[in-house]
């Protein structure tokens, strides 16, 4: 099976490794590559492939590796198979490169509730100080005066914005951003199910199909077309004797003819797929869990006399409202669920001030919220107001109402109360 590999991925890979290996005068070569972009569109894999075709080896580093229960573990296996890859240079006489995958999820801070231990530090610093002087990456404990083999580093991640700033500025790595166009994802689609039969024009239908999924999306839509032929194995030798079967017998590994790989059949088994997607999505059940849970003692408000009796529509909108208190009423909102209503009014009620913040389908990928508001409330018809002019106002893009301890300054609950499109 040939795969793919996407021009600009091999281009961009290609200069960083050879400019790494040569020596230009006057000229400061970052010795980092990042490599970035959202989840699950072969970053990982394209490197691979790089390296295959210009005949790299590679020494590899988890993220998981990244922490340890013993401070300074991390930062030493980094520098011991940095000084291995220059061996193998020196030794097999070819190019060898260090690749770090999951950066962030290793060594990166996501946000307030994320432990920033000491392995992390060390581990940013032993980057920065290997970038800074990668002839002279020594032990701790011992110190070798000859010089190294200039090793180059690649590491990939989903957000390098959760790294230490100084570890990723100009001049130590240099970023970048793989989103693979439609040509792209052709292209390594068409890699994926070259032995299948499918035509170029299924392939390009396939891919315009689902143009938001990532490429492992495919991969495992190939995958998952072999499950009836599986299911019907299974039935046929019985639950029972599956492992006898698979694992120890003397009659070989099952074959299993092709399976039908129409372009129909792809279709439907991808709808399924981005059915269980969406199903993930919409549960949101981390939300409900997280709103009971951050925050110490973050407990619902008694119920306010005279509760609204009218319910909400089927759209999120209340259908009208009406407040038999005797006493001045809270401001109600015809245009918000009574749900979200009285969450404004159990976070005010502990105490905690009211932020609102917005961010548009590109940067939700990222996490780069920003804030609706340029300063917290502590009243309910005011978050009332503000939140209904940022419903208007960010009508397209993502809202969420953050809860704020004013005296701990920091952040007990966000919850997102908008999404694209008006799915509330």
């Amino acid at each position: 099976m040939s795969y793919y590999i996407a021009p600009r991925f091999l281009d961009k890979l290609a200069v960083h490794i050879t400019k790494n290996f040569l020596d230009l005068p006057g000229v400061r070569v970052p010795l980092i590559l990042g490599i970035h972009g959202r989840k699950g569109e072969g970053k990982s894999f394209q490197c691979e492939l790089v390296f295959e075709k210009m005949g790299v080896e590679v020494t590899h580093i988890s993220g998981g590796e990244l922490e340890s229960p013993d401070a300074g573990d991390p930062a030493r296996l980094i520098r011991l198979r940095y000084r291995e890859t220059a061996e193998l240079i020196k030794v097999r006489g070819k190019m060898c490169v260090l690749m770090i995958n999951d950066l962030d999820a290793g060594a990166g801070r996501f946000d307030e509730g994320t432990q920033y231990t000491v392995n992390t530090q060390l581990v940013n610093a032993t980057l920065m100080n290997i970038a800074d002087n990668p002839t002279d990456v020594q032990l701790p404990g011992s110190y070798d005066s000859t010089p190294l083999r200039r090793v180059p580093i690649i590491v990939t991640g989903n957000d390098f914005s959760t790294l230490y700033a100084p570890l990723i500025r100009d001049g130590r790595m240099e970023k970048f951003y793989w989103e693979p166009d439609r040509d792209d994802k052709v292209g390594i689609v068409g890699g994926i199910f070259e032995q299948d039969g499918l035509s170029q024009r299924e392939i390009e239908q396939l891919v315009d199909t689902f143009p938001n999924q990532s490429i492992d999306f495919f991969s495992a839509l190939r995958s998952r077309i072999y499950d009836e032929q599986i299911r019907n194995f299974i039935h046929q030798i019985g639950f029972e004797r599956v492992s006898l079967r698979i694992v120890n017998s003397t009659e070989g590994p099952p074959e299993f003819k092709k399976p039908d790989f129409r372009l129909s059949h792809l279709l439907e088994s991808g709808k399924l797929m981005v059915g269980e997607q969406q199903r993930v999505e919409s549960s949101q059940l981390v939300d409900e869990y997280n709103r009971l849970n951050r925050g110490k003692g973050y407990q619902a408000a008694p119920p306010v006399t005279g509760t609204p009796t009218t319910q909400p529509s089927s759209n999120g909108v209340n259908k009208g409202a009406t407040n038999h208190n005797s006493q001045k009423p809270e401001t109600l909102s015809p245009h918000l669920t009574l749900e979200t209503q009285e969450q404004i009014r159990q976070i005010l009620a502990q105490g905690h001030t009211i932020n609102i913040e917005h961010v548009d389908e590109r940067r939700f990928r990222t996490g780069s919220w920003q804030s609706c508001l340029n300063t917290h409330i502590d009243a309910h018809s005011d978050a009332i107001s503000a939140l209904e002019s940022c419903l208007t106002e960010y009508a397209g893009e993502y809202l969420r109402l953050v809860a704020i301890d004013p005296k701990a300054k920091r952040r007990v609950m966000e919850t997102i109360i908008q999404r694209p499109n008006g799915r509330n």
